[in-house]
């Protein structure tokens, strides 16, 4: 019989157009305002929590629900006027050590979250925020390098008992060394060449010295900057991921630039906290008795001073991946991974140092919040950005140890939060703000309804047109175009892809493309029944001859949209992703599901004539 789909294929369509409806159904419930509370070291509580609400309600501030999740504390709020009032309230209740983000809260009711169904994350451009131009310095990057190798030289001249009269860095590319004899000087250049394959070394002689110079080359130079500037990205995202910021973009520009965009985010001095909240670990062994004050640095650590040497052994841009783990004991501890150069340098510090105490120093670059009257007799945030180091490991040497090694000695949220702070915050570089502006929310609600009615407007041309000039075949069209457009939704949905304003655009774009391809279905069922076709096999004569033409045309347009999403940047990827999903939703809307609401209208009938306009 021709023109009849069998039940398992209709049923499948039906399936597919169902699940894409639950999928979709998450974008029908808008986010309410909300602030996130957290500690940087503990878990929200009950009486924190009570604390927050006290305040709120003190201040005169509407909010409507309280939760605790997870480790931090959740309020909403009704509009963004209180969601930005309430900040301030909170901070100002709380004060150091907590840390407030404006957040959106979901709305989804339980049973979507409970299959994973969630909407469709906004841009910059749709949602509001942030963006940030930073610069990395590339001269600390380089001079850190090169005072690590100082101190790692100055470890293996002592070792092999080779006398120097000094060695230093005197700028941010040279390091020299200066000694009394020849000799002295032959043997440093052999284990400078034998263990820093990087270091170019020239020799010279100076009033009675013998000098040595040491350098990196150019080339050494750029490839430090571009791993330099590939660590602090990745950092970056690691950061703002792990705490809650939804989509970020983070892009390197130019040479020595990263981009970084927080949709969602409207506190400025909130965004710079997340970003300039990094950690990092300095290796040091403790300073020997008799040392000079100057050449050591004093830490309590477990109810003892410690006195630990100011030589860095080993860097923390070293440290490769960290995580938290159990020991056989079940007890917690981090794991710590370096790189292969860091690997090599403190399996000799650690096999020539057998014996003696090492000392882990975690350095942590925190901002705090500080609130002054103003000239109008407000209160004033101002923003104060301190190093906070701390002696977390103090353990005697056993044994040379590899690229692989452990902490312990701590409790498992010190082991939780020790490994996210070293795994997410290890810049390679200082960075430095160059530029930064805010898109307010009020803005990208314009752009969404800009967009939208440009979707509607679209939309509804081609429903009216389709429906005037192929009449009732057009109307199934129509039906199948709306299907299409859920299906991109639900897709999008499903991938959580970010829909940014060039997005919608590319829906409107999708909507005339979608169209398009019944528009060559029909055209030629309107040519098969100028031949003198009956009209049922004029039907499967029009679908089966259209659809070669069909996924040419779609694939070609994919392929743009591949090229686009490689080589393409912010909004053309945003475009770029969401052409690709229509062309997909469209050939299946196009070719099954237009078909199947044909068949359900004339197929397995013996019909006279087809409701598809006039034709020639």
């Amino acid at each position: 019989m021709l023109n009849k789909y069998p039940l398992w294929k209709n049923l499948l369509i039906v399936f597919v157009v169902l699940l894409a409806a639950v999928y979709s159904a998450p974008n029908l419930y808008p986010d309410d305002p909300a602030v996130q509370v957290s500690h940087e070291s503990q878990d929200i509580n009950e009486f924190e929590l009570g604390t927050i609400t006290d305040a709120l309600r003190a201040a005169d501030v509407d909010y409507f629900g309280d939760t605790l999740e997870g480790r931090s504390a959740l309020v909403r709020f009704h509009n963004l006027e209180d969601q930005l009032r309430g900040k301030t309230v909170i901070e100002q209740t709380l004060g150091a050590g907590y840390f407030t983000a404006l957040n959106l809260a979901p709305t989804t009711p339980g049973w979507l979250q409970a299959i994973n169904a969630g909407k469709m994350s906004l841009g910059l451009d749709l949602q509001g925020g942030v963006h940030f131009l930073m610069e990395v310095d590339m001269d600390a990057a380089l001079q850190r390098r090169m005072e690590n190798n100082v101190s790692t030289i100055r470890q293996l001249l002592r070792s092999e008992r080779i006398r120097s009269r000094a060695l230093s860095l005197e700028s941010a590319n040279l390091i020299v060394a200066r000694f009394d004899d020849e000799s002295a000087r032959s043997q440093a250049r052999a284990l400078v060449r034998d263990n820093f394959a990087d270091l170019q070394p020239v020799n010279r002689e100076q009033d009675g010295s013998y000098i040595l110079e040491l350098s990196l080359s150019e080339a050494d130079i750029l490839q430090l900057q571009r791993d330099t500037i590939a660590a602090n990205k990745t950092t970056i995202l690691n950061r703002v991921d792990s705490l809650g910021v939804a989509e970020p973009v983070v892009q390197q520009q130019g040479a020595s630039r990263i981009v970084v965009e927080l949709p969602g985010v409207q506190d400025t001095a909130q965004a710079k906290r997340i970003l300039q909240r990094i950690a990092t670990l300095q290796f040091h062994l403790e300073a020997q008795p008799g040392s000079p004050s100057t050449s050591y640095t004093t830490y309590e650590y477990q109810g003892q001073l410690i006195d630990v040497s100011n030589d860095v052994i080993l860097q923390g841009d070293r440290v490769s991946n960290v995580r938290s783990a159990l020991d056989q004991q079940g007890l917690p501890q981090v794991v710590i991974n370096l790189d292969a150069q860091g690997g090599e340098q403190f399996s000799r510090v650690t096999r020539d140092n057998i014996g003696k105490l090492m000392d882990i120093v975690l350095s942590e670059t925190k901002t705090r919040s500080t609130f002054e009257p103003g000239d109008n007799g407000e209160m004033v945030e101002h923003q104060e950005t301190y190093e906070e180091k701390r002696l977390i490991s103090h353990a005697v040497i056993r044994a040379a140890l590899g690229r692989e090694f452990v902490i312990t000695g701590l409790s498992t949220t010190e082991a939780n939060e020790l490994s996210l702070l070293i795994r997410s915050g290890a810049l390679a570089a200082p960075m430095y703000f160059v530029e930064e502006r805010t898109l307010g929310p009020s803005l990208g609600a314009e752009n969404i309804k800009q967009g939208t009615q440009a979707v509607y407007l679209g939309f509804g041309l081609v429903l009216i047109f389709m429906v005037f000039y192929y009449r009732l075949f057009g109307l199934l069209a129509n039906i199948a175009l709306a299907v299409n457009v859920l299906l991109l939704i639900a897709i999008m949905s499903i991938i959580s892809a970010t829909l940014t304003l060039p997005g919608i655009f590319g829906i409107v774009l999708i909507v005339g493309m979608a169209v398009d391809a019944n528009v060559l279905i029909f055209t030629r069922i309107r040519e098969e029944l100028s031949n003198g076709l009956s009209p049922q096999g004029a039907i499967k004569a029009g679908f089966d001859n259209a659809f070669s033409t069909i996924v040419d045309a779609n694939l070609t347009t994919l392929l743009v949209g591949i090229v686009l999403f490689s080589i393409g940047t912010g909004p053309v990827k945003g475009f770029a992703v969401t052409l690709m999903i229509g062309i997909a939703t469209s050939m299946f809307t196009a070719i099954l599901v237009t078909r199947a609401l044909v068949n359900l209208v004339y197929g397995g009938r013996n019909v006279k004539e087809l409701s598809i306009g006039k034709f020639a």
